[in-house]
């Protein structure tokens, strides 16, 4: 027999059926808002972004529009070489210094105490210290708010009378800007380049050069970023560890009488590293 429904079940049923259909547009009217939101969040970023690298592209043309640079091949002070004259020490020994006037960076930023250059990267930048690690990750070389930060010295190194290691870091940014372009180290192209291995560190009193002896990716630790070591046989396995650790073809000789380089930046995420260090071989007075 068939059965009818009452007009009470009629009416419940379609009562349940409007509130499930009701139900069903506020889901998909949320999912449409929270769309909305991480869309308006997105471009946020990626306008934040831009905004940023615009600010740091004008920022370095001023720097480059108030700076001297030039080549020095005046002798310099030749550090710890080795006996071995058939050493690579000497044939980057004879690289010309890499000179640059501090005479209006300091008015620019009264936080720059160095200028760095490596070449076949984008790094071509003054270096500026503070009482922390912090306020340059977040700021710009104008002091401003920027998320492209900018490159600095860590606050315990001491540029004019060099620590056994000194450290300097930059944001690894995407449009190869700051330390973007240290990746380019981790290339073959780079790699197969003798030339390639030197860091060019001037200072308002001095022009260094460092010779790169380790280049490597490493998760994020401290063991890397010592400033300091107690005594010669700490320093000795450091060197042995971080020698190591080396992913490109070459062999540099070095010892505990060295006075090391070490730049640091992100890989892929906050978890990584990217690290190259050297040693220096020669030191000159800035003449400018």
């Amino acid at each position: 027999m068939k059965k009818y429904m009452t007009i009470e079940e009629y009416f419940k049923r379609q009562s349940i059926s409007q509130d499930k259909k009701q139900k069903k547009k506020y889901c998909i009217y949320i999912r449409i808002i929270v769309c909305l939101i991480i869309i308006v969040f997105s471009v946020c970023i990626i306008f934040r972004w831009y905004l940023d690298n615009f600010k740091v592209q004008f920022i370095n043309e001023k720097i480059e529009n108030n700076i001297y640079i030039n080549d020095n091949d005046v002798e310099g002070e030749l550090i710890n070489p080795p006996g071995d004259k058939n050493s690579n020490y000497y044939y980057y020994a004879s690289i010309p210094f890499y000179q640059v006037g501090f005479s209006v960076l300091p008015y620019l930023n009264n936080d720059t105490v160095a200028f760095i250059y490596i070449r076949n990267t984008n790094i071509k930048y003054p270096v500026v210290q503070t009482s922390d690690n912090y306020f340059y990750l977040k700021h710009s070389f104008d002091k401003s708010e920027n998320s492209a930060g900018w490159i600095f010295l860590d606050y315990r190194n001491n540029i004019s009378m060099l620590d056994d290691n000194t450290i300097i870091y930059g944001h690894a940014r995407l449009d190869g800007t700051m330390f973007g372009s240290l990746k380019n180290t981790l290339s073959y192209n780079w790699q197969s380049n003798p030339d390639n291995y030197v860091i060019f560190l001037s200072t308002p009193n001095e022009n260094m050069i460092f010779q790169i002896f380790s280049i490597y990716t490493i998760k994020r630790e401290n063991y890397y970023i010592k400033t300091n070591f107690n005594n010669s046989n700490e320093k000795q396995e450091w060197i042995d560890i971080m020698k190591k650790r080396n992913i490109a073809p070459i062999d540099t000789e070095v010892n505990i009488n060295d006075k090391f380089l070490t730049l640091s930046t992100c890989q892929n995420s906050q978890d990584g590293r990217i690290v190259i260090q050297a040693k220096l071989i020669k030191r000159q007075k800035n003449s400018f």
